[in-house]
């Protein structure tokens, strides 16, 4: 069954990039948004971007947005957040963890040890964070029967990309959608891990800009940050969401399934082909 239309929704890591677009997305009319990320005001990051600004659009698309501060790698602040939207809203029918910790020195050339252990952060605030969220949220959607939960990933789970830190972290939130979702089926709470294509975040989008020609054919086919956000809202709509948990999904070939455009209205492509496919999950499971 679809979940609730005047949904409360917790999208983590919203200040921009993936966050930033998903929970724009979801922001329908009735709908409440708690957006967390750690920005306050322009200048404190060194890209463009801020929680409040965020909540605010969410606002004036007609939804409510609700702005939290919140280190994702402080337990004790994650868990404030969660009281805070029990005690607010008294449910929770959507969690989104986008939040990520992407080093400086993420995409440069070069082998791992040549970067500094900076690069562990992601398996902190990112993996370890996915978990912690994604813990919390259970304990309030199995108490109401319903609820979906979405791991915002990347083919980094599965071909080389930006090194070994980053693709376990992808890795490892992908198994976690696919084995939260056993526990949470008898409670009728869905868990999927998204595997977004090359999108359009103000990071990527500064790549671009300093060589265009370079990148020319790249960025025609590369999603807008809100592309997922609709992908995520057509599955909460969607009547089978249950026979779709515990999945590890790509973007755009779910959304093609589910009749879901870009926001330029275009398709965009599944890099399957020669990024590689998710795993499936295996039927010989021990509950």
């Amino acid at each position: 069954m679809p979940l609730k239309s005047d949904r409360v929704v917790l999208v983590t890591g919203a200040s921009r990039g993936v966050g930033k677009g998903i929970a724009l997305a979801l922001a329908e009319p009735g709908t409440t948004v708690y957006v967390t990320g750690r920005t306050l005001q322009e200048g404190d990051a060194p890209l463009p971007g801020t929680l409040q600004k965020t909540a605010d659009e969410i606002t004036a698309r007609g939804g409510k947005g609700v702005a939290v501060i919140c280190d994702h790698g402080d337990d004790q602040q994650v868990e404030q957040l969660f009281k805070r939207i029990q005690r607010d809203s008294g449910r929770l029918d959507i969690l989104v963890n986008s939040a990520t910790a992407l080093p400086d020195r993420l995409v440069e050339p070069g082998p791992f040890w040549n970067k500094g252990l900076s690069m562990l952060d992601i398996l902190d605030v990112g993996m370890r964070s996915t978990y912690v969220a994604s813990y919390y949220a259970a304990r309030i959607m199995s108490e109401q029967g319903e609820g979906l939960m979405v791991n915002v990933s990347s083919f980094g789970a599965r071909c080389y990309m930006h090194g070994p830190a980053y693709g376990a972290g992808k890795a490892a939130v992908d198994k976690f959608a696919v084995d939260m979702a056993i526990d949470l089926k008898p409670y009728n709470v869905a868990s999927v891990s998204l595997w977004m294509g090359l999108v359009r975040t103000e990071r990527t989008q500064a790549v671009f800009d300093a060589e265009p020609d370079k990148y020319a054919d790249i960025v025609a086919t590369a999603e807008s940050p809100e592309f997922g956000g609709r992908v995520v809202a057509a599955l909460a709509e969607s009547e089978n969401l249950m026979e779709r948990s515990g999945r590890v999904w790509i973007a755009a070939e779910l959304g093609e399934e589910l009749g879901v455009k870009d926001i330029d209205g275009s398709q965009p492509p599944s890099h399957r082909a020669f990024l590689g496919e998710p795993a499936e999950p295996s039927p010989a499971i021990v509950e």
